[in-house]
């Protein structure tokens, strides 16, 4: 992709959140232009990113969207709120100057996309440069009062004075928005209510107001920056820089230049770059910024690493495996920017709602300014007062912000605890799923067979058994043959010399030893002639234990019996029983036979059902949803349909990558007991949602019905507006500071 390092001199102007129709429309046109121009040609079009600086809400997006879109040669524009990314294509006679400038135009500062998350952009001004207008109309405000007590006649000069300075560089940027498509922003409403206060003679309100207008952009924009932290701290994470090893020794390099199969080294107290393989022996890392474990981690040679990880003990060798944008920190920002495109459903009734909102306000405050005096002989004065005063209380900022700011809030904090939910429609789920459904193998148990019990016949002893069975199995790549050759070399039992080894499809490996015929398979290929009464019985008993088995043969003699399990995961049990505390009905879809799923299920208290196949999974779930919304808990290929059925898909961080691509959320740290945590951040969200919905609602109903009766003055409306805003946002800050409190 190519990349646009030009950083803008620009101020810091912002961009106001009334919703906009033409904002909504943009950016759903620019999804479907970005879903079409990815099969076009690439010779004929090219692709820039960018950071952006100054977006107060996730309407700004919109409005950025808006003014590319009418740019001659722009293909396709998409922002990203969460991330301060923007994406275009353009045509190849399209020059990305044309885009920064239009980007300028509207008040907005344009950053290289390599600028760190918290980095100010070049020539930027210091703080009382930054707040002059602000400062100037203070001191204007005083003057004008003081000029009430010595003065009289001096003050409404005074007032209409401020006035003009503060209205300026607002009705500048209406104009502005307004020529690039976005008529009925915040700006526009302030400009006329301004500019119809101003004519009626009441310029100390008028002042009043803007002042309150330009206070209340500046605390937007440090909320909307606070409820960025979290992803910005997932940015800061990856290194800008690495310290490659090349044949004539080391290179330090940009990170995004790293290639996979690279070497790098890495020193204590350093983060890794890229997702990578431990080539050094032992090293212990801090993943707490990845995974939520609070503890370091022991990583061994081959064991994988995830970009971010804090290396706390000694140097080390890392091979790259990452490509340049996919490694693990890349990832999670992809679901954060995606979350946007999948909005919760509250989320897009609010979006349909402002749609016609903002228009049904200025229609309606024009009726309350011309209506009572044309049809009751009111006085005109009044009522056009009344109705610049509807105006602004219809103003739609805290009501269109009080979800998006919940659901960034709410992402963010998942991810510091270690999970990932790719939108709003997932995370507004999960908090009213009634059922969870689990997978066996590598969900609920670690997936990794491990010998249980070993039962040997005379003449053999459990040593010489364990040393050919490693013998036979060394090298496959089966579970249960390297469960045994791991148990062997756990024990430092040498695998037995062997001349050759033979698979023997569908039924075992076979060699000789000692000039005698070897062979180890399961029990079901045993011959009536190879088994006695009682050895049969000891592999009915371990069979209805639920223990997968395998035998050892010796010159057509049973010599033993292996019992592996796979064990449930540490976790497992608190992990269920979290879930069930919060009424959520636990069960386990699995393919295993029926013996050994009632095991798995009678330890975990929960139902089962068994012996189910990749279709029946789809069915059961189907079943399931009808009494409410299920999620499906899976790690393998073959749960990858059954994560699509379900109403929410969970993935373990350990599992394949078509399981993480289907589902809808992940733990990272693959812990059951993140499940739990995840179904109370939802619904602590949801709730979140609903309060902030209320509250802009409320204040709005309220005000509403003052400003009509002529109880509300302007400055109480611009105040009642701000404020609301202000509290949904703070409101929805709440979220990034959830944690969970669990015993034990």
């Amino acid at each position: 992709m190519g990349q646009c390092s030009h950083h803008a001199n620009t101020g810091h102007a912002k961009s106001g959140c009334a919703h906009d129709p033409t904002a909504t429309d943009a950016h759903q046109t620019s999804i479907k232009n970005n879903a079409a121009i990815d099969s076009n040609d690439p010779s004929l079009s090219s692709a820039h990113s960018w950071r952006i600086a100054g977006m107060d809400c996730p309407s700004c997006a919109g409005k950025i969207e808006t003014a590319l879109r009418r740019l001659p040669g722009v293909l396709s524009a998409d922002v990203r709120f969460a991330t301060e990314r923007l994406q275009v294509h353009l045509s190849k006679n399209t020059s990305p100057k044309q885009v920064e400038d239009a980007i300028h135009a509207i008040g907005f500062t344009v950053l290289s996309e390599q600028a760190s998350a918290t980095a100010q952009p070049q020539g930027a001004k210091p703080w009382w440069q930054r707040y002059c207008a602000i400062l100037v109309l203070v001191m204007l405000l005083l003057a004008a009062s003081t000029s009430l007590l010595i003065l009289p006649s001096l003050a409404p000069v005074l007032f209409a004075f401020a006035t003009l300075w503060g209205l300026w560089p607002i009705s500048r940027k209406a104009w502005q928005l307004g020529r690039n498509g976005s008529p009925f922003s915040i700006e526009t409403l302030m400009s006329v209510a301004a500019c119809g206060a101003l004519l009626l003679g009441e310029t100390a309100e008028a002042a009043m107001v803007l002042l309150l207008f330009m206070i209340g952009e500046q605390l937007e924009s440090l909320a909307a920056n606070k409820a960025r932290s979290g992803v910005s701290a997932l940015m800061a994470l990856v290194p800008n820089q690495a310290l490659k090893v090349t044949a004539t020794g080391f290179t330090t390099v940009d990170a995004n230049q790293l290639q996979p199969d690279d070497e790098i080294e890495v020193h204590p107290g350093g983060r890794l770059p890229v997702d990578g393989i431990l080539l050094s022996e032992l090293a212990a890392f801090d993943e707490s910024s990845v995974t939520g474990e609070s503890v370091p981690v022991d990583k061994k040679q081959h064991d994988r690493l995830t970009a971010g990880s804090l290396l706390v003990d000694v140097a080390v060798r890392v091979r790259v495996t990452s490509e340049q944008g996919h490694n693990t920190i890349d990832k999670i920002l992809h679901l954060i920017e995606t979350a946007e495109a999948n909005k919760a459903p509250i989320a897009r009734f609010i979006e349909r709602f402002s749609r016609w909102y903002t228009p049904a306000m200025i229609l309606a405050a024009t009726l309350v300014a011309v209506m009572p005096p044309l049809l009751m002989a009111g006085d005109w004065e009044t009522w056009i007062y009344r109705g610049l005063v509807l105006l602004l209380i219809g103003c739609p900022c805290a009501l269109v912000i009080s979800t998006p700011a919940a659901v960034t809030s709410a992402l963010a904090s998942a991810s510091r605890m270690g999970i990932l939910i790719k939108g709003g429609a997932a995370l507004e789920q999960l908090g009213n799923v009634s059922t969870m459904a689990f997978d066996k193998t590598g969900t609920l148990t670690q997936g990794k067979p491990q010998l249980h019990q070993l039962l040997c016949f005379a003449p053999f002893d459990q040593q010489q058994a364990l040393s050919l069975a490693a013998a036979l199995e060394a090298g496959s790549h089966h579970p249960i043959a390297k469960s045994l050759v791991a148990a062997a070399k756990a024990q430092g039992i040498t695998p037995e010399p062997l001349a050759f080894r033979r698979t023997l499809p569908g039924a075992g490996i076979e060699s000789e030893w000692q000039g005698q015929p070897l062979i180890i398979f399961t029990p079901e290929h045993l011959a009536a002639e190879q088994v006695t009464t009682e050895q049969q019985a000891t592999i009915n008993q371990l069979k209805a234990g639920g223990y997968t088995l395998a035998a050892l043969v010796i010159n057509q003699q049973l010599a033993a019996l292996f019992a592996l399990s796979d064990p449930l995961r540490a976790d497992a049990k608190v992990g269920i029983a979290a879930l069930q505390a919060l009424n959520v009905r636990c069960i386990m879809l699995t393919g295993d036979h029926q013996v050994a799923a009632a095991r798995i299920a009678d330890e975990l208290n929960i139902d089962y059902q068994a012996q189910l196949s990749p279709q029946d999974k789809l069915s059961q779930l189907q079943q399931l949803e009808r009494v409410g919304p299920v999620a499906m808990v899976g790690d393998g290929i073959n749960d990858a349909p059954a994560l699509k059925q379900a109403s929410v898909g969970i993935a373990m961080g350990q599992g394949t990558d078509v399981a993480l691509d289907s589902a809808d959320a992940a733990l990272t740290h693959s812990r059951l007991t993140g499940l739990a945590d995840a179904v109370l951040l939802s619904r602590a969200a949801n709730r979140n949602i609903r309060q902030n919905i209320s509250l802009a609602l409320g204040l709005k109903a309220i005000f509403l019905v003052t400003s009509i009766l002529g109880i509300t003055g302007l400055w109480l409306a611009i105040l009642a507006d701000t404020g609301a805003t202000a509290l949904v946002t703070l409101n929805a800050l709440r979220l990034l500071r959830f944690t969970v409190k669990r015993e034990g």
